[in-house]
């Protein structure tokens, strides 16, 4: 791709609406306030219902709601999914060497970010029209006969709604990232989980004779015989019944999640003109972060997506879905659909609770495919997420040269800055990745209070742990301006 090409490519892309970015220095309290009012707004959307849609419709994304950020029947249905879907697109091209863009060249990002965003627009498109085409976001009937309207007029308005929808989403993301702290993505992905975790606590709605929360389903057991019930079931049912597996594969996620972002190496750095200062390049044994792995189950989603629009039309090569009492579907054990299916909790792989007829031989290789897939993808998009952010061994020594510092006992330049960050930045990416594959497999095996998954609970104290980090890093530039210039901020 020429450097022409390049120009009227931006060209081209600067005439999709964008959010304007902040001319100045963004101060802390307003990041703050802009955060805040979009994530109320976030709560807001997610309770709009879509209108006309009819109660027997099909929730496709069922399992993947936790860190797709969307909501069920409303108008944020897509949540983060086309954004998702579009960043995978991109970064697979540039990776592959398809789309030659260096991403350390001003032109070259806004062509990234050009594209990026047309993606999205394309993905809202490609991820909604085939569910209301297809009859799994179906229109009202009654509702159509009252507004004395045929039943494609009511689909098309159910679509525009989505797309709506998905596109506040993604112009809510920029709004976070220009004028906010974090990403809207990853704040998002918080939101919806910890709204679950909060639902699964405290729940009273009653689901197969029992409350749905784990608090009520206590009293409510310690009320009716507990001791019968344990003295009539086996270890591993009470543990699922009573939630306390939820409850323990919390706890032990969170801790989990805490000691891997807390282990790094640190690379000692010093100012080249101001003797005595001093300070640390953390390199994180998560340093890609753990967003890639929702790359990986994103990944999944649209496959499986595709398998069903398959189905629907009668065509089976790659499985066919039956449906689940949750509104759901799940494609039929053996099928290639199936191996491909993530594991989302212990009924998906412990033969005691598996409800789809599976054998202990089809549950095993669907467990070894989803630890594959999770590892190797784990890799795959951390190394493409570390070179498309400007994480890469090349852009951080540019940035401490940049600030002025240096590695004490190297020559003071970009080319030797670059040659210590070679040695562990690429290592530790690929054993991050590797590392928060694993701990999304183990997570997903063991289910977490509310349902809202393994990886979404990961994600969600990911998320939060780096949010804190980021907060802190904005109040000490807060104090400190000249620190903005290392950090590559704003003046």
């Amino acid at each position: 791709m020429d450097e022409q090409t390049k120009l009227r490519l931006v060209e081209i892309f600067s005439k999709l609406p964008a959010v304007r970015r902040p001319e100045g220095h963004v101060h802390f309290k307003q990041k703050m306030y802009w955060t805040a009012g979009i994530l109320i707004l976030y709560f807001v959307l997610a309770n709009i219902p879509l209108f006309g849609l009819s109660p027997q419709s099909i929730d496709l994304f069922e399992s993947y709601r936790a860190f797709f950020a969307g909501a069920s029947g409303t108008i944020m249905l897509l949540g983060i999914g086309p954004i998702v879907t579009g960043s995978i697109v991109l970064q697979l091209l540039v990776g592959a060497g398809v789309l030659k863009l260096d991403l350390s060249q001003p032109l070259d990002q806004a062509v990234f970010q050009g594209l990026q965003k047309a993606l999205v627009i394309l993905m809202i498109v490609v991820e909604g029209l085939p569910q209301v085409l297809a009859g799994y976001i179906a229109p009202d009937p009654a509702l159509a006969s009252t507004l004395g309207i045929s039943l494609g007029t009511l689909s098309m308005i159910l679509f525009i709604q989505i797309f709506i929808g998905a596109l506040l989403i993604l112009y809510m993301d920029e709004v976070v990232s220009k004028w906010g702290i974090g990403s809207g993505v990853g704040l998002f992905i918080v939101a919806g989980v910890s709204q679950g975790i909060i639902t699964g606590l405290l729940n009273w709605q009653m689901v197969e004779g029992l409350p749905a929360g784990l608090i009520p389903r206590w009293i409510y057991l310690l009320q009716h015989d507990f001791g019968e019930f344990v003295a009539n079931s086996t270890l591993i049912e009470v543990l699922v019944t009573t939630h306390l597996l939820a409850l323990i594969s919390t706890v032990a996620i969170f801790l989990f999640v805490v000691f891997a972002e807390s282990t790094r190496i640190e690379i000692p750095l010093a100012h080249a003109a101001v003797r005595g200062a001093r300070g640390r390049f953390p390199v994180k044994l998560i340093y890609a972060s753990v967003l890639p792995m929702i790359l990986v189950r994103a990944l999944q989603a649209n496959i499986q997506l595709f398998g069903t629009v398959l189905s629907s039309r009668g065509i089976n090569v790659l499985g066919e879905y039956v449906l689940t009492p949750g509104g759901g579907s799940y494609p039929v054990p053996g099928s290639i659909m199936y191996y491909l299916n993530p594991i989302h909790g212990p009924s998906d792989w412990i033969p005691s609770l598996v409800v789809h007829n599976e054998t202990v031989g089809q549950i095993a290789l669907r467990l070894g495919v989803d630890a594959f897939l999770l590892v190797v993808g784990g890799i795959i998009f951390s190394i493409f997420w570390v070179e498309t952010t400007g994480m890469g061994a090349k852009n951080v020594a540019q940035n401490i040269h940049m600030s002025g510092m240096q590695i004490p006992g190297y020559r003071r330049s970009i080319g030797s800055i670059e040659r210590v960050m070679r040695r562990y930045i690429p290592k530790v990416t690929v054993l991050g990745g590797a590392t928060i594959g694993v701990l999304t497999l183990g997570a997903s095996m063991l289910g977490t209070l509310g349902g809202v998954g393994g990886t979404g609970l990961l994600l969600t104290v990911s998320i939060v742990y780096r949010l804190y980090e980021d907060i802190a890093s904005e109040q000490m530039m807060e104090m400190h301006p000249m620190l903005r210039q290392f950090f590559g901020r704003e003046k």
